[in-house]
């Protein structure tokens, strides 16, 4: 495996807690980019539950939410109960 992957492997599983039982310590290069990537993970963690929180927001807005144009369909459908209504009352003998 060449170099730089052998390092992303070791990584990772320095990260994920699946120790490399042949090198348990790791040399000070690989300590400090653990650390980075660490915080790249938390970073993104931290990123993609903001997106999602942003996403329920405007799941619940669109549906409970005050909707534009929404007095339109209030108007009509009270107007479709006159319509029904009446005609209800002409239909009876």
């Amino acid at each position: 495996m060449r170099p730089e992957l052998e390092h992303l492997r070791r990584l990772e599983q320095h990260l994920l807690g699946a120790p490399d039982p042949a090198r348990p310590l790791l040399p000070p290069a690989l300590a400090a980019d653990a650390e980075a990537q660490r915080r790249a993970y938390g970073a993104l963690h931290l990123a993609g539950q903001r997106q999602l929180r942003r996403e329920l927001a405007a799941i619940h807005q669109a549906l409970y939410g005050p909707r534009a144009g929404r007095w339109a369909w209030t108007a009509a459908a009270d107007g479709l109960r006159l319509v029904f209504a009446r005609w209800g009352r002409r239909a009876r003998p």
